[in-house]
């Protein structure tokens, strides 16, 4: 098992270097939440120390706690970012549709996301798959009323349960399996219009570019739309 887990972080550890090439001195550069992202963060640093002048956005208080130790420099949010570089919990292999916010950040990191001229998305070949929904979905959703908001997804095909962890926004996190997503659009509209709910991790239509580490190395991924 330790095995196994380390070849991952190895994987992981080439896609994140494989992106961070694309980071140019003068960026803006949207951080992610994760155990994948703080091999992005310790690429950009080493670039850091050899040169490289960027300012990075972080999408958590983790986040931003670590980019401080390693040098990183750090501004808030105000405007367009240049690329974000993200981890995924699963990416669907054609559209790159992906399930993200296992790390608790998946409002920021969508705002982020959003923002981005260019999101990376970063992951070892274990999270490619041929249709999302084998990792549950995480949602954010306030605490008013949370039970009434599960139902509310339960009533709509989800099964969540609430996870225990408060956000960096104060709210909670219902982790909602649907089983196989056989339309991750159709989801994303029902959960948008559920009342409580803040954000959900179905990220839609928002890859650039998957970069996956594996045993061949690191494949570059593009949406086919």
């Amino acid at each position: 098992m330790a095995d196994e887990r380390d070849e991952r972080d190895q994987w992981k550890k080439l896609a994140a270097e494989s992106a961070v090439t694309q980071v140019e001195t003068g960026m803006i550069v949207g951080l992610g939440t994760g155990s994948t992202a703080e091999f992005v963060l310790l690429a950009l640093a080493r670039r850091i120390r050899e040169g490289l002048r960027i300012t990075g956005v972080p999408t958590s208080e983790h986040t931003a706690v670590r980019a401080r130790e390693l040098g990183i420099p750090l501004a808030e949010l105000t405007g367009p970012i240049d690329i974000g570089i993200d981890g995924a919990d699963e990416v669907e292999r054609n559209k790159l549709s992906l399930i993200k916010g296992h790390g608790g950040a998946l409002v920021r990191e969508k705002i982020v996301a959003q923002a981005s001229a260019r999101f990376l998305v970063v992951v070892d070949q274990t999270k490619i798959v041929s249709r999302l929904g084998a990792a549950p979905v995480p949602v954010e959703v306030v605490p008013f009323g949370w039970q009434a908001t599960a139902r509310r997804i339960q009533d709509l095909g989800g099964k969540p349960e609430r996870r225990d962890f408060v956000t960096d926004n104060g709210n909670y996190i219902l982790d909602c399996s649907f089983g196989s997503i056989e339309s991750p659009e159709t989801v994303t509209v029902v959960l948008d219009h559920i009342a409580g709910v803040v954000q959900h991790g179905l990220f839609i239509g928002m890859a650039s570019e998957v970069h996956v580490g594996g045993l061949s190395g690191v494949q570059v991924l593009l949406p086919n739309r």
